[in-house]
């Protein structure tokens, strides 16, 4: 984004702030807690919104008591969330749309950072295992029993990837580097290695090009959001260049909107609908490449769209909110992506 601004005569009314912002919190807070309700009923088996809204409402219905406590819970989850959330903003009328949008965009980047932080941790890590697996190296180095839980995929998992990922949480709350450059270096050692060590030493391994496509798919996926924002993207201006700023700033909030927001969705809807759904289906059998000694990372691939999905959401409600504020005459509002008239 353009970080110059402009200055206003006539402040935004409270009640149209209010407004925006309670709408771009429930459409952040959808988001996540989709996340959070695919999570308990794909790994716990919670039953879904709309089979237990069926369930209410049918006399035939044959779901448990217990699902249907844990249906209703959920849904009250949900009613609970948007009720605190109008209260939170409802008391916290100073806060700017800017400083909203802020606050989603920096949560976009935290989520992206993380992801980040963890390819880059479980592609070493996995490298390390597959190697030590094709040399036969890993019983020598970890033990008869740990070398065969390491060999599975579903234990590769729970015992690797999983506490990694969780301290890739960790490091991102504290780290405030993205780190696409180092990401982008990484990609170029990798394939560097490989093409010393095959016309070299004439060695060469799957899991090697395992590293390249599990990096090179993170890199281009997790940077499509920060580029976004910070107008790094390639833009094919022929109309938007010319118009004015207002003009502009409503194209984006529109764009934003019917464009951006409806395509992540879709992505995260039949990408994450039902346990068969091309996403979630990888994740849930921790899915490898047919090769013979691979990397066990293929699944966590498919995580990537997730990731891709839910950080430019945020990003497009980050977008649509820094545009309304400069529509409606905030204060040091940001002009829009490209403004130059």
């Amino acid at each position: 984004m353009n970080a110059a601004t402009e200055t206003h005569s006539h402040p935004i009314s409270s009640k149209s702030k209010y407004l925006l912002r309670l709408f771009a919190s429930l459409l952040v807070a959808t988001v996540l807690m989709y996340l959070v309700s695919r999570f308990l009923i794909y790994w716990h088996d919670w039953p879904s919104l709309s089979g237990t809204l069926q369930a209410l409402t049918s006399t035939e219905s044959t779901m448990e008591s217990a699902q249907k406590y844990k249906g209703l819970a959920l849904i009250l989850a949900y009613v609970i969330t948007f009720i605190l959330l109008a209260i939170f903003i409802k008391r916290s009328p100073t806060t700017s749309l800017s400083n909203d949008a802020d606050r989603y965009k920096n949560l976009s980047y935290y989520f992206i950072r993380a992801a980040f932080w963890a390819v880059f941790l479980i592609g070493f890590t996995d490298a390390i295992i597959s190697f030590l697996r094709v040399e036969e190296l890993l019983i020598p180095v970890f033990g008869e029993e740990l070398s065969q839980s390491l060999d599975q995929p579903i234990q590769r998992g729970l015992l690797l990837h999983y506490p990694l990922l969780a301290f890739s949480l960790v490091i991102a709350w504290f780290s405030k580097s993205l780190g696409f450059t180092w990401l982008a270096l990484l990609v170029v050692i990798a394939e560097f290695t490989i093409v010393i060590t095959r016309f070299v030493f004439s060695y060469e391994q799957a899991f090697m090009g395992d590293l390249v496509r599990f990096w090179y798919a993170a890199f281009f996926l997790f940077a499509s959001a920060y580029s976004l924002m910070e107008g790094g993207h390639v833009r094919v201006d022929v109309l938007y260049a010319r118009i004015s700023n207002h003009k502009k700033a409503w194209v984006n909030a529109l764009g934003s909107l019917l464009l951006g927001l409806p395509v992540c969705w879709t992505i995260l809807h039949y990408g994450m609908g039902s346990k068969q759904s091309s996403l979630i289906s990888p994740i849930l059998s921790f899915e490898v490449s047919p090769t013979g000694y691979g990397m066990y990372i293929k699944y966590l691939m498919a995580a990537f769209l997730i990731v891709y999905a839910v950080s430019m959401a945020l990003v497009f409600v980050s977008t649509f909110l820094n545009s309304c504020a400069y529509l409606l005459k905030e204060k040091n509002a940001e002009l829009p992506s490209g403004g130059e008239h």
